[in-house]
Protein backbone atom coordinates (compact mmCIF):
# COMPACT_ATOMS: atom_id res chain seq x y z
CA UNK A 1 0.00 0.00 0.00
CA UNK A 2 1.13 3.38 -0.70
CA UNK A 3 0.30 6.76 1.35
CA UNK A 4 -2.51 8.72 -0.02
CA UNK A 5 -1.72 12.22 1.69
CA UNK A 6 1.35 13.91 3.11
CA UNK A 7 2.26 13.97 6.09
CA UNK A 8 1.32 17.85 6.93
CA UNK A 9 -2.16 18.02 8.54
CA UNK A 10 -3.30 21.12 6.95
CA UNK A 11 -2.47 20.36 3.07
CA UNK A 12 -4.23 17.30 2.36
CA UNK A 13 -3.87 15.34 -0.71
CA UNK A 14 -6.89 13.12 -1.15
CA UNK A 15 -5.44 10.83 -4.71
CA UNK A 16 -7.02 11.92 -8.16
CA UNK A 17 -9.71 14.32 -6.19
CA UNK A 18 -10.83 15.68 -9.52
CA UNK A 19 -11.05 12.50 -12.10
CA UNK A 20 -12.84 11.29 -8.71
CA UNK A 21 -15.41 13.83 -8.93
CA UNK A 22 -15.65 14.10 -12.44
CA UNK A 23 -16.73 10.24 -12.34
CA UNK A 24 -18.91 10.57 -9.43
CA UNK A 25 -20.88 13.85 -10.50
CA UNK A 26 -22.18 14.92 -7.23
CA UNK A 27 -23.65 18.15 -8.96
CA UNK A 28 -26.47 15.60 -9.80
CA UNK A 29 -27.30 15.10 -5.79
CA UNK A 30 -27.59 11.82 -4.68
CA UNK A 31 -25.92 9.82 -1.45
CA UNK A 32 -22.84 8.62 -1.55
CA UNK A 33 -20.70 6.26 0.21
CA UNK A 34 -17.11 6.71 0.95
CA UNK A 35 -15.58 3.49 2.28
CA UNK A 36 -12.42 4.68 3.14
CA UNK A 37 -13.02 7.98 4.70
CA UNK A 38 -9.23 8.72 5.90
CA UNK A 39 -8.99 12.04 6.47
CA UNK A 40 -12.34 13.32 4.59
CA UNK A 41 -10.54 14.14 1.22
CA UNK A 42 -13.45 13.23 -0.96
CA UNK A 43 -16.34 13.46 1.16
CA UNK A 44 -15.78 17.07 2.32
CA UNK A 45 -15.15 17.58 -1.49
CA UNK A 46 -18.50 15.87 -2.60
CA UNK A 47 -20.15 17.43 0.35
CA UNK A 48 -20.08 21.39 -0.97
CA UNK A 49 -22.78 20.07 -3.50
CA UNK A 50 -26.05 20.96 -1.45
CA UNK A 51 -27.70 18.15 -2.95
CA UNK A 52 -25.50 14.96 -1.63
CA UNK A 53 -25.28 13.70 1.35
CA UNK A 54 -22.14 10.85 2.42
CA UNK A 55 -22.13 8.22 4.38
CA UNK A 56 -18.91 7.72 5.14
CA UNK A 57 -17.05 4.57 6.57
CA UNK A 58 -13.76 3.71 8.03
CA UNK A 59 -12.25 0.72 10.36
CA UNK A 60 -9.94 2.72 12.09
CA UNK A 61 -10.87 4.69 14.53
CA UNK A 62 -8.53 7.08 14.69
CA UNK A 63 -10.92 8.54 11.91
CA UNK A 64 -14.06 9.22 14.02
CA UNK A 65 -12.02 12.61 14.78
CA UNK A 66 -11.93 13.97 11.86
CA UNK A 67 -15.57 12.87 11.10
CA UNK A 68 -16.52 14.74 14.13
CA UNK A 69 -15.28 18.14 12.49
CA UNK A 70 -17.46 17.40 9.46
CA UNK A 71 -20.82 16.24 11.20
CA UNK A 72 -20.21 19.30 13.04
CA UNK A 73 -20.49 21.31 9.80
CA UNK A 74 -23.19 19.14 8.01
CA UNK A 75 -25.21 17.44 10.34
CA UNK A 76 -27.93 16.30 8.09
CA UNK A 77 -25.86 15.27 5.44
CA UNK A 78 -23.16 13.56 7.26
CA UNK A 79 -23.09 10.05 8.69
CA UNK A 80 -19.75 8.25 9.77
CA UNK A 81 -19.49 4.44 10.70
CA UNK A 82 -16.91 2.77 12.36
CA UNK A 83 -16.80 -0.39 9.98
CA UNK A 84 -15.35 -2.59 7.40
CA UNK A 85 -16.09 -1.84 3.98
CA UNK A 86 -16.46 -5.83 3.35
CA UNK A 87 -19.64 -5.02 5.82
CA UNK A 88 -21.69 -2.62 3.88
CA UNK A 89 -24.52 -4.98 3.23
CA UNK A 90 -25.06 -4.53 6.81
CA UNK A 91 -26.21 -0.48 6.27
CA UNK A 92 -29.85 0.50 6.55
CA UNK A 93 -30.22 2.20 3.05
CA UNK A 94 -33.68 1.31 2.17
CA UNK A 95 -35.09 4.88 1.60
CA UNK A 96 -31.53 5.86 0.05
CA UNK A 97 -30.54 6.76 -3.30
CA UNK A 98 -26.99 5.27 -3.52
CA UNK A 99 -25.32 7.20 -6.51
CA UNK A 100 -21.82 6.52 -6.07
CA UNK A 101 -19.54 4.71 -4.20
CA UNK A 102 -15.95 5.07 -3.24
CA UNK A 103 -12.85 3.03 -2.84
CA UNK A 104 -9.25 4.32 -1.75
CA UNK A 105 -7.00 1.34 -0.81
CA UNK A 106 -4.20 3.37 0.48
CA UNK A 107 -2.81 4.16 3.58
CA UNK A 108 -2.10 7.77 4.63
CA UNK A 109 0.85 9.20 6.07
CA UNK A 110 -0.58 9.54 9.06
CA UNK A 111 -1.25 6.18 9.97
CA UNK A 112 2.05 5.02 8.02
CA UNK A 113 3.74 7.37 10.72
CA UNK A 114 1.18 6.47 13.66
CA UNK A 115 3.25 4.93 16.30
CA UNK A 116 1.11 2.53 17.75
CA UNK A 117 0.03 1.08 14.30
CA UNK A 118 3.14 0.21 13.54
CA UNK A 119 2.80 -0.01 9.90
CA UNK A 120 6.26 0.54 9.04
CA UNK A 121 9.57 -0.95 8.83
CA UNK A 122 10.92 2.59 10.42
CA UNK A 123 8.85 1.99 13.67
CA UNK A 124 10.39 0.79 16.77
CA UNK A 125 9.04 -1.97 19.25
CA UNK A 126 6.46 -5.15 19.09
CA UNK A 127 5.20 -5.26 15.45
CA UNK A 128 0.87 -4.55 14.97
CA UNK A 129 -0.17 -3.35 11.87
CA UNK A 130 -3.87 -3.90 12.75
CA UNK A 131 -5.91 -0.87 11.39
CA UNK A 132 -9.01 -1.51 13.75
CA UNK A 133 -11.57 -4.17 13.85
CA UNK A 134 -8.53 -7.06 14.01
CA UNK A 135 -8.70 -10.29 14.84
CA UNK A 136 -4.68 -10.54 15.56
CA UNK A 137 -1.34 -8.50 14.86
CA UNK A 138 1.65 -9.45 12.76
CA UNK A 139 3.65 -9.58 15.85
CA UNK A 140 1.31 -12.69 16.12
CA UNK A 141 1.56 -13.68 12.52
CA UNK A 142 5.46 -13.27 12.59
CA UNK A 143 6.08 -15.13 15.78
CA UNK A 144 3.08 -18.00 15.72
CA UNK A 145 2.83 -19.05 12.13
CA UNK A 146 5.24 -21.86 10.82
CA UNK A 147 7.65 -21.20 8.35
CA UNK A 148 5.55 -22.82 5.16
CA UNK A 149 2.60 -20.76 6.02
CA UNK A 150 5.04 -16.95 6.47
CA UNK A 151 6.58 -18.14 3.56
CA UNK A 152 3.26 -18.02 1.20
CA UNK A 153 2.35 -14.37 3.04
CA UNK A 154 5.60 -12.78 1.76
CA UNK A 155 5.09 -14.68 -1.49
CA UNK A 156 1.77 -14.00 -2.83
CA UNK A 157 0.88 -11.14 -0.91
CA UNK A 158 4.31 -9.22 -1.28
CA UNK A 159 5.81 -10.65 -4.03
CA UNK A 160 9.05 -11.53 -2.22
CA UNK A 161 11.14 -13.36 -4.11
CA UNK A 162 13.35 -14.06 -0.95
CA UNK A 163 10.40 -15.12 0.91
CA UNK A 164 11.51 -19.25 1.34
CA UNK A 165 14.69 -17.83 2.94
CA UNK A 166 13.60 -14.92 5.18
CA UNK A 167 10.48 -17.16 6.74
CA UNK A 168 13.63 -19.92 7.23
CA UNK A 169 15.82 -16.97 9.03
CA UNK A 170 12.47 -15.84 11.06
CA UNK A 171 12.01 -19.20 12.47
CA UNK A 172 15.74 -19.43 13.42
CA UNK A 173 15.87 -15.84 14.83
CA UNK A 174 12.54 -16.64 16.92
CA UNK A 175 14.19 -19.97 18.58
CA UNK A 176 16.23 -17.26 21.15
CA UNK A 177 14.33 -14.34 20.52
CA UNK A 178 11.04 -13.10 20.09
CA UNK A 179 11.35 -10.67 16.69
CA UNK A 180 9.87 -6.79 17.16
CA UNK A 181 9.84 -4.78 14.36
CA UNK A 182 13.74 -3.54 14.05
CA UNK A 183 14.50 -7.91 14.43
CA UNK A 184 12.59 -8.67 11.40
CA UNK A 185 13.51 -5.26 9.24
CA UNK A 186 17.62 -6.63 10.33
CA UNK A 187 16.30 -10.20 9.44
CA UNK A 188 14.65 -9.37 6.12
CA UNK A 189 18.16 -7.60 4.92
CA UNK A 190 19.99 -10.22 6.20
CA UNK A 191 18.65 -12.53 3.70
CA UNK A 192 18.10 -10.61 0.72
CA UNK A 193 20.07 -11.88 -1.98
CA UNK A 194 20.13 -8.82 -4.13
CA UNK A 195 19.96 -5.30 -2.59
CA UNK A 196 17.91 -2.70 -4.78
CA UNK A 197 19.04 0.53 -2.99
CA UNK A 198 16.08 2.68 -4.32
CA UNK A 199 13.42 0.31 -2.44
CA UNK A 200 14.25 -0.48 1.07
CA UNK A 201 14.30 -3.95 1.82
CA UNK A 202 11.81 -4.72 3.83
CA UNK A 203 8.99 -2.56 1.70
CA UNK A 204 7.33 -5.96 -0.01
CA UNK A 205 7.40 -8.09 3.35
CA UNK A 206 5.71 -5.42 5.38
CA UNK A 207 3.19 -4.84 2.62
CA UNK A 208 2.42 -8.57 2.91
CA UNK A 209 1.97 -8.44 6.66
CA UNK A 210 -0.28 -5.51 6.39
CA UNK A 211 -2.45 -7.53 3.44
CA UNK A 212 -2.50 -10.74 5.65
CA UNK A 213 -3.09 -8.63 8.97
CA UNK A 214 -6.02 -6.47 8.09
CA UNK A 215 -7.33 -9.09 5.43
CA UNK A 216 -6.97 -6.80 2.78
CA UNK A 217 -8.15 -9.26 0.15
CA UNK A 218 -10.98 -10.53 1.42
CA UNK A 219 -12.07 -7.40 2.35
CA UNK A 220 -11.85 -6.24 -0.78
CA UNK A 221 -14.00 -8.67 -2.99
CA UNK A 222 -16.71 -8.55 -0.18
CA UNK A 223 -16.44 -4.56 -0.04
CA UNK A 224 -16.77 -5.24 -4.04
CA UNK A 225 -19.78 -7.55 -4.14
CA UNK A 226 -22.03 -5.76 -1.42
CA UNK A 227 -20.98 -2.42 -2.73
CA UNK A 228 -22.74 -3.27 -5.94
CA UNK A 229 -25.82 -4.57 -4.40
CA UNK A 230 -26.72 -1.70 -2.69
CA UNK A 231 -25.68 0.60 -5.32
CA UNK A 232 -29.02 2.06 -7.96
CA UNK A 233 -29.37 1.90 -11.39
CA UNK A 234 -26.62 4.55 -13.38
CA UNK A 235 -24.64 4.64 -10.00
CA UNK A 236 -21.26 4.12 -9.80
CA UNK A 237 -18.31 2.23 -8.31
CA UNK A 238 -15.10 3.84 -7.96
CA UNK A 239 -11.94 2.32 -6.84
CA UNK A 240 -8.66 3.73 -6.32
CA UNK A 241 -5.48 1.16 -5.86
CA UNK A 242 -1.68 1.36 -5.52
CA UNK A 243 -0.83 -1.46 -5.84
CA UNK A 244 -0.52 -5.01 -8.35
CA UNK A 245 -2.70 -7.16 -6.51
CA UNK A 246 -5.64 -5.27 -5.39
CA UNK A 247 -5.53 -3.71 -8.90
CA UNK A 248 -5.78 -7.23 -10.24
CA UNK A 249 -8.90 -8.04 -8.62
CA UNK A 250 -10.64 -4.98 -8.97
CA UNK A 251 -10.04 -5.40 -12.60
CA UNK A 252 -11.11 -8.51 -12.53
CA UNK A 253 -14.59 -8.00 -11.20
CA UNK A 254 -15.23 -4.70 -13.49
CA UNK A 255 -14.21 -6.89 -16.25
CA UNK A 256 -16.02 -9.98 -15.61
CA UNK A 257 -18.94 -8.10 -15.38
CA UNK A 258 -19.12 -5.93 -18.37
CA UNK A 259 -17.99 -8.46 -20.61
CA UNK A 260 -20.02 -11.06 -22.46
CA UNK A 261 -17.94 -14.46 -22.40
CA UNK A 262 -16.74 -14.72 -25.82
CA UNK A 263 -18.93 -17.37 -27.81
CA UNK A 264 -16.89 -19.79 -30.79
CA UNK A 265 -18.72 -18.60 -34.03
CA UNK A 266 -19.27 -22.55 -34.79
CA UNK A 267 -21.46 -22.99 -31.44
CA UNK A 268 -25.14 -21.71 -32.14
CA UNK A 269 -25.98 -17.93 -31.81
CA UNK A 270 -27.75 -17.54 -28.17
CA UNK A 271 -28.85 -14.14 -27.14
CA UNK A 272 -26.51 -12.40 -24.41
CA UNK A 273 -27.63 -11.48 -21.26
CA UNK A 274 -27.55 -7.72 -20.22
CA UNK A 275 -24.39 -6.56 -19.25
CA UNK A 276 -24.40 -6.33 -15.58
CA UNK A 277 -21.96 -2.99 -15.40
CA UNK A 278 -20.60 -0.45 -18.12
CA UNK A 279 -16.83 0.19 -18.29
CA UNK A 280 -16.31 3.54 -20.17
CA UNK A 281 -12.52 3.02 -19.72
CA UNK A 282 -10.91 -0.38 -20.13
CA UNK A 283 -7.77 0.83 -18.82
CA UNK A 284 -7.17 2.96 -15.24
CA UNK A 285 -7.23 6.62 -15.36
CA UNK A 286 -3.72 7.68 -13.46
CA UNK A 287 -2.24 10.71 -11.49
CA UNK A 288 -1.25 13.76 -13.94
CA UNK A 289 2.54 14.96 -13.74
CA UNK A 290 1.80 17.86 -11.77
CA UNK A 291 -0.22 16.07 -9.14
CA UNK A 292 2.31 13.36 -9.04
CA UNK A 293 4.82 16.33 -8.54
CA UNK A 294 2.95 17.81 -5.49
CA UNK A 295 2.20 14.45 -4.18
CA UNK A 296 4.64 11.47 -4.90
CA UNK A 297 2.71 8.66 -3.27
CA UNK A 298 0.27 8.94 -5.75
CA UNK A 299 2.39 7.67 -8.62
CA UNK A 300 1.14 4.52 -8.50
CA UNK A 301 -2.60 5.43 -8.39
CA UNK A 302 -4.84 3.40 -10.75
CA UNK A 303 -8.52 4.61 -10.55
CA UNK A 304 -11.16 2.02 -12.10
CA UNK A 305 -14.76 2.76 -12.38
CA UNK A 306 -18.01 0.88 -13.90
CA UNK A 307 -21.17 2.00 -13.92
CA UNK A 308 -24.22 -0.39 -12.78
CA UNK A 309 -26.18 -0.98 -15.74
CA UNK A 310 -29.16 -3.15 -14.06
CA UNK A 311 -31.56 -2.47 -11.30
CA UNK A 312 -30.72 -5.41 -9.43
CA UNK A 313 -29.61 -6.92 -5.74
CA UNK A 314 -28.45 -10.34 -7.34
CA UNK A 315 -24.71 -10.84 -8.50
CA UNK A 316 -23.37 -13.66 -10.23
CA UNK A 317 -19.63 -13.56 -9.84
CA UNK A 318 -16.76 -16.03 -9.67
CA UNK A 319 -14.24 -13.60 -7.92
CA UNK A 320 -14.16 -15.79 -4.68
CA UNK A 321 -13.12 -18.62 -6.83
CA UNK A 322 -10.39 -17.20 -9.00
CA UNK A 323 -9.38 -15.65 -5.93
CA UNK A 324 -9.84 -18.79 -3.54
CA UNK A 325 -5.57 -19.48 -3.26
CA UNK A 326 -5.23 -15.62 -1.85
CA UNK A 327 -7.98 -16.23 0.76
CA UNK A 328 -7.04 -19.47 1.36
CA UNK A 329 -3.46 -17.55 2.55
CA UNK A 330 -5.55 -15.20 4.64
CA UNK A 331 -7.24 -18.13 6.52
CA UNK A 332 -3.99 -19.15 8.18
CA UNK A 333 -4.73 -16.10 10.70
CA UNK A 334 -7.95 -18.44 12.14
CA UNK A 335 -5.88 -20.53 14.19
CA UNK A 336 -4.08 -17.25 15.60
Amino acid sequence: MEATIVSDDVKHYPVLLKEIISVITPQHGGTFIDCTFGQGGYTKEILKYKNTKVLALDRDIESKKKADQIEEKYPDRFHFKNLKFSKLNNLKLKNENIKGIIFDLGYSLTQIKDPKKRLSFNSLGELNMMMGLNEFSANDAINKLNKEDIEKILKFFGDEKDAKIISKNIIKFRENKHINTEDLVNIIERSKRKKNFKVHSATKSFQALRIFVNKEISELIYGLINSVKILKKDGVLAVVTFHSLEDKIVKYFFKSLSENKSVSRYEPKVDQKELFFLMPHKKPIIPTDQEISENQPSRSAKLRYVIKNKETYEIETDILDKFSNLIKIENLGSIL
